[in-house]
């Protein structure tokens, strides 16, 4: 840790990448558009990304589960389908600002659910920081003042099924190594995406497989970089970066795909993800065990 703490700056240029790495994934996605449902494009984005497990396959082979273990992780395979598949959808129905600043509501959720059923204190100031990220939803939403559309609910949803994705991998790496979790994660979600994608299966055309190996490509890449920025500094460091994803989601929104600024969208994400870094720091200066994930780790 001691090594970590000196090179902020690396920590910091890596999750630049990470979240430019995020960014250019919803871009993909969005340009990918809505012919393809999405259970399948999710399917094809995650069959395809199978290549890059390809290193850690013997180390697979050789790796012995008890049963308790085989079921977490159909358990969290079975979350993150679902969650996956509703961030798909939402990416053909709200603007890229939206989904973004949504998705900052996993760590919240998290933080919630680890008080409630793993034991983790809840004090009062990360209390009040959940509480105010919950305003910022609100500040986003604002129900009452605008029509709400079922991509905006199929972004709540997919948040608070992520929340059980990331508390079930909490409890799977007290109990296997990190990359059998990881890979894991893309073998029981490739085989849970299947006969949802059978289901509505659309001939893709090799352009749309190219844009989601490329997604692939980019998702993998953002989650090794977060890995090198985490060694590299510590979340204190590392969080207040992903304040530069959602900037970066609504310039992309406004220059590539016509979306307008939605002011409230931004004010509301801001609210969400500063909330979500005091609790970070709140947990280190507290030398607690990390439950609070970043923004980018709830990421597909």
């Amino acid at each position: 840790m001691e090594k970590t703490a000196q090179r902020p700056i690396v920590g910091v240029f890596w999750m630049v990448v990470t979240g430019l790495c995020f960014v250019a994934v919803t871009a993909l996605v969005k340009i990918n558009g809505p012919r393809i449902p999405a259970a399948e494009a999710a399917f094809l984005r995650y069959s395809l990304g199978l290549i890059f497990l390809i290193p850690i396959f013997g180390a697979l082979r050789r790796t012995r589960l008890e049963p308790r273990v085989w079921r977490l992780f159909a358990v969290r395979g079975g979350f993150h389908t679902f969650g996956v598949t509703l961030w798909f959808f939402s990416m053909t129905q709200i603007s890229i600002a939206e989904v973004t600043a949504m998705n900052y509501l996993t760590p919240v959720y998290v933080t919630i659910a680890a008080a409630l059923f793993l034991g983790e204190k809840l004090a009062m100031r990360r209390l009040i920081a959940v509480l105010c990220a919950l305003v910022g939803a609100v500040i986003i939403l604002r129900p009452g003042f605008r029509e709400l559309s079922v991509g905006h609910f199929a972004m709540l949803a997919a948040a608070l099924v992520f929340c059980v994705s990331y508390l079930t991998a909490k409890l799977l790496a007290d109990a296997v190594p990190a990359s059998i979790v990881v890979a894991m994660l893309s073998i029981t979600v490739t085989i849970g995406l299947a006969p949802l994608a059978y289901a509505v299966w659309i001939p893709p055309t090799w352009h749309e497989v190219a844009m989601l190996f490329a997604v692939a490509c980019f998702a993998t890449a953002g989650h090794y970089t977060m890995t090198l920025a985490f060694a590299s500094a510590p979340l204190t460091v590392t969080q207040p970066v992903t304040f530069l994803q959602l900037v970066w989601a609504v310039s992309l929104g406004y220059f590539a795909f016509g979306e307008d600024v939605d002011i409230w969208v931004v004010v509301g994400g801001f609210v969400i993800l500063g909330s979500v870094s005091f609790i970070t720091w709140r947990e280190a200066m507290l030398k607690r065990g990390v439950i609070t994930p970043t923004a980018n780790e709830t990421k597909v």
